[in-house]
């Protein structure tokens, strides 16, 4: 197997294509590794029919690869979003939220938009000298950067990585805006930095929360921190005064959509100051997940959620997020309802005019720039 140039250490994955036993994947989304877009050939997988139940099965193991893209950062052009420019110093996320629709990018780098995408995870290493380098160019113009918009940048790897602290450092030296989005508690280790960030009008912290029932978190998003931990982490964020917002989402007609007003309150009781919705949207390979979990989690109600989603499902370029029909134009409006009733609004917006470019060693020193 081939791969794009800026891999390191990557070897072809041990996981076959297809079924992958129960009890080799638990605690992993998705249900198999269904082959990418692009693949011409699959490998066969012992499906372990005749196994025992009490024969061990090794669990599923995450491996980290080193990655360098040519840009550190992504530049978004879309209808769609509210920013220009994202950095995600992760590719692919161990949290493994069945719905997720970064899946497919897994596709483009020769594995599985399924647990490959839980299991095979590429670090951008160095991140935060490369985003200086970026800063230093003389046409760069300062907007808020989206950080966490394709995943986690506060998934299980960035424990012992700890790729996001020096990007914050360097944020918070510069003078840079940045809006980040988790679904994991770990944000609260740089809570000083973002802190700091907060006293000069830099960052808002999106806090996504899915469904406030555990055993449903547990099942769509079986490695992200508890719902009942991210409102935590909200509360301890408010409490500094770091504005955060609750990113309801994605809401999944006849699964999850019942929960959109209960949401809204446990995070405005946390301190949230804004608000987002999103109905679900599945993309690529990521109905295929999506489908395969409902069919062996929720056999008995996968039918009616299907249609369900696929009735609000938009799918036209800037429209993607807002859905479509009596069913999303409903849910829109118990939204800004909720919003009204709990005092929350949109994202404020982030200041520009501090920023100072970073500094390389044997610069010189501007008082006044440093002020």
């Amino acid at each position: 197997m081939t791969h794009p140039p800026g891999f390191a250490d990557l070897a072809a994955p041990a996981l076959p294509t297809g079924f992958v036993h129960p009890r080799s994947r638990r605690g992993r989304g998705a249900t198999e590794n269904l082959p990418g877009r692009f693949e011409r050939e699959t490998r066969t997988p012992d499906l372990c029919e005749g196994l025992p139940e009490e024969e061990p099965l090794a669990p599923l193991r995450t491996q980290v690869h080193a990655y360098r893209g040519r840009e550190i950062l992504t530049r978004v052009d879309s209808p769609d979003l509210p920013f220009d420019r994202s950095l995600n110093p992760y590719r692919g996320c161990e949290h493994g939220c069945v719905y997720c629709y970064a899946r497919p990018t897994h596709a483009f780098l020769g594995l599985s938009p399924g647990l490959d995408f839980e299991t095979e995870i590429f670090a951008k290493q160095d991140a935060a000298e490369r985003l200086a380098e970026t800063f230093r160019r003389p046409g760069y113009r300062p907007a808020p950067i989206a950080i966490g918009t394709i995943t986690d940048p506060y998934q299980p790897a960035e424990r012992d990585l700890n790729l996001m602290r020096p990007i914050l450092q360097l944020l918070l030296e510069t003078r840079h805006p940045a809006m980040i989005v988790t679904k994991s508690a770990s944000v609260l280790r740089d809570l000083d930095l973002l802190e700091q960030m907060a006293r000069l009008d830099l960052v808002d912290v999106g806090i996504s929360v899915t469904t406030l029932d555990h055993k449903l978190a547990r099942a769509m998003e079986p490695r992200a921190s508890t719902p009942q931990r991210r409102l935590a982490a909200m509360a301890a964020l408010s409490a500094a005064g770091v504005r955060t917002t609750i990113m309801a989402a994605p809401v999944v007609m006849g699964l999850n959509d019942h929960e959109l007003e209960g949401i809204l309150k446990a995070a405005a009781g946390a301190g949230a100051r804004s608000a987002h919705h999103q109905p679900l949207r599945l993309p690529g390979e990521t109905r295929a997940v999506f489908d395969a979990w409902l069919d062996e989690k929720l056999p008995e109600r996968a039918a009616r959620v299907k249609r369900a989603v696929a009735e609000v499902e938009e799918r036209g370029f800037g429209e993607r997020f807002k859905g479509k029909g009596a069913a999303a134009q409903l849910l829109a409006q118990r939204f800004a309802l909720a919003v009204r009733r709990h005092r929350l609004g949109a994202r404020p917006a982030l200041r520009t005019d501090l920023f100072r470019r970073p500094l390389r060693r044997g610069d010189q020193i501007s008082f006044f720039d440093r002020l």
